[in-house]
């Protein structure tokens, strides 16, 4: 009996012990892991079961965009194929185009009508959608979800970006979107863009983010989202919302063979389009900053010969006379590594940045010279509409040897002096300095970078150059230190640039074409 009331003493003393201390940890430890992964699964924002919700909240915002040209027929035409003289098909295609609407000389004028997509971003009436969509537009209607028509004014427009705000009015308050920021998203992320395909009317697709920061030689500020949602011809202009049910971009241009989807679509960052919708509803004109440089890539040869340890920056081809960038001390050659607090990563990105700096506020700006980095300051100006230079190519030209020239070993070209009957052989202007180009090897590594007869060379390393000789113990001079590449300062009718020619006799490959993308 004694012994029966020990043990279940005993036990009821074990049962009222404190839990280990080991075992709160570990009791401690698994609450945490379970907090942990739970975390990890709202962040990751799986797909969601349906987007019914978001698509019904977001249509109303949505507008189809009709335009209306008065078309000139002969004008706009194909021009009729040519055959010989007597030719049976002669008189069969000249009546064939001049039997279409429009075909005869004396025809009428006609009316062409297409379709966009936009949204709206203020219950005013301030419509957004893409500058090509309305580009010749004699007239603009926005066509609501009700399918209520109002006129649309132009408000500002701006080719660079392919960016236009309309403004309509109407009696009653229209829905609105709100911008979301495209900075934030990232590739694989869910998105949702809504347009008008093929003249259908309001249609919703979904896909994600498949890339950011996309250069497709659209413009000088392309930083294009890459999306594999449908976009079709028709969507220009309508937004791309993220799962806020934010804009974050605007659909812009695909990539196709067919004029449909592949899922290679393109959208302006609203990053990007914000500033400039402002300033399109402000003043009419999108305003930027201007630094007033020529400018062009950082190969890894180029790198190499400026001592940089990596191609990354802006490597400044020209300064433009009484520029900002004159002004500030920016001088050709010198490599812009970082804009206003901003790393320059590449030469494409320095538009966009100086672009988005404040005008008439000063900017620091660290360049790459004389083998180390140096840090200026420049005040920013505003960029003006200049008229584009047209480009004079030289003809073909037998080669043929000229007094004086000499044959630059390795790199395939021959240079000489400039004389008169040099000046006069290549077009040169009266003023032309320094030592031309007279013949290049197709095969030769200054044909390779684009070198021809007729090109000035006013610098080899960063030192000025007046004779043929001094090209030649300039290179040699590289060789022998050991540098892989000398850099050229060129001139042509296109104006200045730098060439790296690899002079350890290294072949040197370039990129083939790249397809264009095509407005959708």
């Amino acid at each position: 009996m004694r012994e029966a009331r020990y043990r279940k003493q005993a036990q009821a003393r074990v049962a009222a012990a404190p839990v280990p201390r080991l075992a709160l940890w570990l009791l401690s430890g698994l609450v945490a892991l379970a907090l942990l992964l739970t975390a990890v699964q709202v962040q990751a924002r799986p797909a969601p079961e349906s987007f019914a919700d978001l698509a019904e909240r977001l249509q109303p915002a949505v507008v189809n965009i009709s335009t209306t040209q008065t078309m000139q027929g002969p004008e706009r035409m194909p021009e009729t194929p040519q055959f010989p003289p007597g030719s049976p098909f002669e008189d069969f295609f000249r009546e064939f185009f001049e039997n279409q609407p429009g075909g005869r000389p004396d025809a009428p004028p006609r009316r062409s009508t297409s379709l966009g997509s936009g949204f709206i971003i203020d219950p005013e009436g301030y419509v957004v959608t893409n500058n090509h969509v309305i580009a010749d537009a004699d007239e603009i209607s926005v066509i609501l979800h009700d399918d209520t028509v109002l006129k649309a004014e132009i408000v500002g427009r701006d080719a660079k970006t392919d960016l236009a705000l309309l403004k309509v009015n109407s009696n009653k308050e229209l829905p609105s979107l709100q911008w979301g920021d495209s900075d934030a998203t990232r590739v694989g992320d869910w998105v949702l863009a809504i347009g008008n395909p093929f003249g259908l009317g309001g249609t919703v697709t979904a896909g994600i983010v498949s890339a950011r920061a996309r250069d497709i030689n659209a413009g000088p500020y392309d930083d294009f989202i890459q999306t594999d949602a449908s976009i079709n011809r028709g969507n220009s202009g309508g937004p791309m919302f993220n799962m806020n049910g934010e804009v974050i971009g605007i659909n812009t241009a695909i990539f196709s063979p067919s004029g449909g989807s592949i899922g290679i679509g393109f959208a302006v960052p609203s990053a990007l389009a914000k500033p400039v919708i402002d300033d399109l509803r402000e003043h009419g004109r999108a305003r930027r900053g201007w630094l007033g440089v020529r400018i062009q890539s950082v190969t890894e040869e180029i790198a190499e010969s400026l001592g940089l340890e990596d191609a990354r920056g802006a490597l400044v081809a020209s300064v433009t006379e009484g520029g900002p960038a004159e002004q500030g001390g920016i001088r050709a050659g010198d490599v812009i590594l970082q804009f206003a607090g901003r790393e320059v990563p590449d030469m494409r990105r320095l538009p966009r940045i100086v672009a988005e700096t404040p005008i008439d506020r000063s900017a620091e700006v660290v360049v790459w010279r004389d083998g180390r980095r140096q840090t200026l300051n420049v005040v920013v100006g505003e960029l003006r509409e200049e008229d584009e230079e047209p480009v004079v190519r030289t003809s073909e030209q037998a080669p043929r040897s000229e007094p004086g020239q000499i044959s630059v070993a390795g790199l395939g070209m021959s240079v000489a002096t400039v004389t008169p009957q040099i000046r006069e052989r290549f077009s040169l202007a009266e003023n032309a300095n320094g030592v031309v180009v007279v013949a290049v090897e197709s095969t030769g590594a200054a044909a390779e970078k684009g070198i021809r007869p007729g090109d000035l060379i006013l610098e080899v390393s960063q030192e000025q150059v007046t004779a043929p000789n001094d090209v030649v113990s300039k290179i040699e001079a590289a060789r022998k230190a050991g540098r892989r590449s000398v850099l050229l300062l060129i001139e042509n009718e296109r104006g200045l640039r730098f060439v790296a020619l690899r002079v350890d006799n290294e072949p040197q490959t370039q990129p083939g074409p790249q397809p264009r993308p095509q407005r959708n």
